[in-house]
């Protein structure tokens, strides 16, 4: 019974298939838009219209447009301007086609037909000539033939394979109505079925490879905004992660200074009492926050135990180039300016800054001669870490371990502290990484020993 239920559905389906067939034609055949193509950076160089694949075209079309204007005078009987009229009409078509292809198409079709119906009978031209028959390729002459077959391969390049679909049967309809209707001039040809149909199916599959081809860049270059999303993200949950450590260190101070203040007052109020109280208070609540917040990000994290230790600074920059030295890389350091108190934060993304491209020059630049410059200036603190060409190619060199993903990390550092960031080539070759940072100074307090 399913079965046959299934049957039974499948013929009730086939009338309202066959009345939705006009409407799809005439969605289909009655339109003058045209499959967009491909920026032109996805698209093969032979689908640059203009002018790799309009001359061409405009060339051949002109070749075919006079030989079949001399057909249709010579042997369809019709006027110069007439000939010359229905010739250019086809030519036109095979060039239209390459910007408008469904309209093109109509004209390539409809013009062959009208000239066979306005042509003259039988003369002794086309008896000379051996087409006493007719035209050999019905309506259509033999230069109009291969212009229609061209219309038909574009159409097929620049529309949906049904629409290619359905001016293939159009013409083959057209070819055919014209051997019964006149078979003493227009005898069925043999090959002009085969002769359609091949640019048809070659236009189908051009226009598929290069859909798939499209697909999959436009699939990979959303992959490469997922990645590079994913990677800001985990950077800033990382930066977040490590910033959670300098503002617990904060709150712990204020929270000690709350403490603190009422024992410096000779007699304090207890409006003053209350006042710190809550202060203290606060403190030590938000203080829990952070630490519940931060036991969160630091749970995910494969490596949460070596995130438990001091975030490091610039104090540990000799550290940092100790070990770059131990893994084989010559770097050279230099500061410049008066050094002073700056706040966790900044000193923080300057090691991270100077960490980060330190790795990337021994992964990308083996053998490579390292200079890191810090910069200090009264409103400001420069980092710039640049590596000459790479001297030593295929000699592997350890990498240290780095303090985020690459430049995406280096740059969103920067933009937190509202600094900039710049990396490029140098003209020996190298590589440079100037970071520019705002110099916020640390606070006296932040020298007291965090308690809890």
């Amino acid at each position: 019974m399913p079965r046959g239920r299934s049957v039974r559905e499948r013929i009730s389906r086939i009338p309202r298939g066959l009345r939705a067939v006009p409407r799809a034609l005439r969605e289909d055949l009655l339109t003058v838009s045209a499959e967009p193509l491909p920026p032109a950076g996805r698209r093969p160089g032979w689908l640059e219209w203009t002018p790799a694949l309009a001359v061409p075209v405009v060339l051949l079309a002109l070749f075919l447009g006079f030989a079949a204007a001399d057909d249709y005078e010579a042997v369809y009987r019709l006027g110069p301007v007439t000939a010359l009229l229905f010739a250019g009409a086809q030519a036109g078509a095979l060039v239209g086609a390459l910007y408008r292809p469904v309209p093109a198409w109509w004209v390539s079709t409809v013009a062959p037909v009208l000239a066979a119906v306005l042509s003259g009978p039988v003369s002794a031209d086309m008896m000379e000539r051996g087409l006493a028959d007719g035209p050999p390729m019905p309506p259509w002459t033999e230069p109009g033939f291969f212009a229609h077959a061209g219309v038909l391969f574009l159409l097929a390049l620049r529309t949906r394979p049904r629409v290619a679909a359905e001016a293939l049967v159009v013409s083959l309809l057209v070819g055919t109505a014209g051997a019964f209707l006149a078979p003493d001039r227009f005898p069925v040809p043999r090959l002009y079925v085969v002769a359609f149909t091949v640019p048809v199916v070659l236009g189908v599959a051009l226009r598929g490879r290069r859909v798939a081809r499209t697909r999959l860049a436009e699939q990979e270059e959303r992959t490469a905004e997922e990645r590079a999303r994913r990677t800001l993200l985990e950077e800033r949950n990382r930066i977040a992660r490590e910033l959670h450590d300098v503002v617990a260190h904060h709150m712990s101070v204020i929270s000690i200074q709350a403490q603190v203040a009422p024992h410096l007052v000779a007699d304090p109020s207890p409006e003053l009492r209350e006042n710190l109280a809550g202060i203290r208070g606060n403190a030590v609540e938000a203080l829990t926050e952070l630490r519940r917040v931060l036991g969160v990000l630091r749970s995910e994290d494969p490596g949460a135990e070596e995130t438990r230790a001091p975030q490091p600074g610039l104090d540990r920059l000799d550290e940092l180039l100790g070990t770059v030295r131990g893994a084989g890389v010559e770097v050279t350091a230099e500061t410049t300016g008066e050094p002073r108190p700056l706040s966790p934060g900044v000193e923080l993304s300057a090691f991270r800054i100077v960490q980060e491209a330190l790795s990337n020059a021994m992964r990308h630049a083996p053998g490579a001669v390292v200079r890191v410059e810090i910069g200090h200036r009264p409103d400001a603190l420069t980092v710039r870490v640049a590596n000459t060409a790479p001297g030593r190619e295929g000699r592997t060199v350890p990498s240290v371990p780095s303090g985020g993903q690459g430049l995406l990390g280096m740059r969103e550092r920067a933009a937190m502290l509202g600094g900039e960031l710049a990396a490029g080539p140098t003209p020996g070759g190298g590589w440079e990484v100037t970071a520019v940072l705002p110099a916020d100074t640390a606070d006296p307090a932040d020298s007291a020993e965090d308690p809890v």
